[in-house]
């Protein structure tokens, strides 16, 4: 059986740090705190589960404090975590599990981390990330914000999970003003960090400037795959918001230089058809989007309600508009199969079945 440290960066976590660890004490051989200027009980908590609490003076670098923790780690492999995060309890048996199964062999570990959920609690959005990783290769993080360790060496993916879930909102300014003070210091970006500070900009409504990085970042065509694809949808919402009709549609579409299409691109040039009323349109690409399987092992973002339910919903309603209301119910069927539970799905299902269409 391999042994775990659990490394952790905090800072004012007093409201979900406990449930965090409680989670921790069943996988973790060694738990890692390191706060970076906390003014609440953080600390104190953290020391009823570990005494290894450590202080790192805060430096707008994730990566400097992600490394520190990864330096006071002792065994075989590091596990890192957020404050916010939580593990259910059949992803602390499959981490269990792993710890007696692994392959010593093995550099690195990825899961998945669930992100978004619907009102059933089930993931919507995930992707995987390089979660465990074997200590004695000296794994570094990299990036101020967006801190990420590139996978290297045997590399295996596992089916266990990391839940993502927030109590309270976080200052939503707090990585633009971090990209931009690295601007002011002459830092200059790679080409992850300047699609991660596009995101930044599109976030917080600044669409003009978040279209000129995003360009410039396609255009520097350095960037991986997936950050590509997801850039061309970024640039699609930019111009939605500042009403470039033509230039939406032609983001999505550039999409396809990269790769093959993904749900998420089918789903939303449906919906650009679709707000034309442009049924028949919007139909082809909905039914393209169902074709699609989610892959979270390519690491790329996976809005996993896009491979299924909110497709079928759409030609639903599209089939509704063009009085082919058989179909209709037929697709409203399938999003339910989906989603039982659905409140939308169980209203089109009490609309059918208390009407008299034909």
């Amino acid at each position: 059986m391999i042994t775990l440290s659990v490394c952790m960066i905090v800072k004012n976590e007093e409201d979900v740090l406990g449930r965090c660890l409680d989670n921790v004490k069943e996988i973790a051989d060694e738990i890692i705190i390191v706060d970076t200027g906390s003014t609440d009980k953080t600390k104190h908590i953290a020391k009823k589960y570990t005494r290894k609490v450590y202080d790192f003076e805060w430096c707008d670098d994730f990566s400097k404090a992600r490394n520190y923790s990864f330096s006071k780690a002792t065994k075989e492999y590091i596990m890192w975590l957020d404050a916010d995060d939580i593990i259910l309890e059949k992803d602390r048996i499959a981490i269990k599990n792993l710890k007696s199964t692994l392959d010593p062999n093995t550099d690195v570990v990825m899961l998945n981390y669930n992100a978004a959920f619907d009102e059933n609690g089930e993931p919507t959005f995930s992707y995987s990330r390089e979660r465990i990783l074997k200590r004695e290769k000296n794994f570094q993080w990299s990036g101020h914000i967006h801190e990420v360790i590139t996978p290297s060496g045997n590399v295996i993916y596992n089916d266990a999970a990391i839940t993502h879930k927030k109590i309270h909102a976080g200052d939503p300014k707090r990585n633009l003003k971090i990209y931009e003070k690295m601007l002011e210091e002459g830092i200059t970006f790679s080409a992850r960090e300047k699609y991660y500070y596009a995101r930044e900009l599109y976030y917080n409504h600044e669409y003009e400037k978040a279209v000129t990085v995003l360009e410039d970042f396609l255009n520097s065509e350095e960037g991986w795959i997936e950050n590509n694809i997801n850039a061309c949808l970024d640039l699609y919402h930019c111009y939605i918001y500042l009403g470039k009709d033509k230039e939406s549609l032609l983001s999505l579409l550039r999409s396809f230089s990269y790769d093959t299409p993904r749900a998420e691109i089918s789903c939303n040039i449906g919906n650009y058809f679709f707000e034309k009323q442009q049924y028949n349109i919007a139909i082809f690409w909905y039914k393209l989007a169902v074709t699609k399987r989610p892959n979270t092992q390519n690491g790329g973002f996976c809005l996993i309600d896009c491979y299924g339910y909110i497709p079928y919903l759409q030609l639903c309603i599209c089939y509704y508009k063009l009085g082919e209301y058989e179909l209709s119910r037929e697709y409203n069927e399938m999003a339910g199969r989906i989603k039982p539970n659905d409140k939308i799905y169980l209203k089109n299902k009490d609309f059918f079945d208390n009407s008299n269409l034909s």
